[in-house]
């Protein structure tokens, strides 16, 4: 009997609700203190996961989630790029 590949889920920090990881954005700050958007998945450091929606971007904003989630500022840079990110629909 063929045994199902496990889907891995993550939680949005907008909008709270679980969705399969290649689905969200991950923003990550690297062990340098680098903050950035990675499409991948895979770069070192810790991870935070948005939905593609606008709207939870703007949840998030709003209740300070992403610079809670990797324990520092957020600079305005990467809100704008998530946005630019969520209205080409990548």
């Amino acid at each position: 009997m063929p045994q199902e590949k496990k889907i891995p889920m993550r939680q949005c920090i907008g909008c709270r609700t679980q969705k399969p990881k290649k689905e969200l954005i991950r923003v990550v700050r690297s062990p340098e203190g680098e903050i950035r958007l990675d499409f991948k998945g895979k770069a070192n450091g810790r991870g935070a996961y948005l939905c593609q929606d606008p709207a939870c971007l703007k949840k998030a904003v709003k209740a300070k989630a992403l610079s809670r989630a990797l324990d520092c500022e957020i600079p305005q840079e990467v809100y704008d790029a998530l946005g630019e990110q969520m209205e080409k629909g990548e």
